[in-house]
């Protein structure tokens, strides 16, 4: 069954040129390591909610906005090779540097999770 690994993050509207030229470039990581692919969104249409939402989980400050993304793999035993790849390459090694990263890392979530189905 398929695995995908998502992740969830507020980054600075002024910073999103640089956080998409970061997410592609991790983006062709996650592939040539072995990930059967990778979508990138940014928010259009999330308003906060009064108890849960997009923007209250990342702790949205005014000058930002969410990006959510997720990296599709063939099951949760190969999401583990691949991340073990992509995370000892130095490559992502300098683009997690925290003092280049474009968004608050400290606010990022992620989570892997089991397709249940696919239209």
């Amino acid at each position: 069954m398929k695995y995908v690994t998502s992740f969830v993050m507020p980054v600075p509207k002024k910073k999103l040129d640089v956080y998409r030229k970061t997410a592609r470039k991790f983006a062709r990581l996650w592939k040539e390591h072995g990930a059967l692919d990778v979508v990138e969104t940014v928010a259009e249409d999330v308003k906060k909610g009064k108890l849960t939402s997009f923007p209250r989980s990342v702790k949205l400050k005014r000058n930002e906005t969410v990006v959510f993304s997720w990296v599709s793999f063939k099951s949760r035993t190969h999401r583990d090779r691949v991340m073990a790849k992509v995370m000892s390459d130095p490559r992502a090694q300098k683009l997690m540097n925290a003092k280049d990263m474009p968004g608050d890392g400290k606010r990022m979530f992620w989570g892997g999770f089991d397709v249940m189905f696919k239209l």
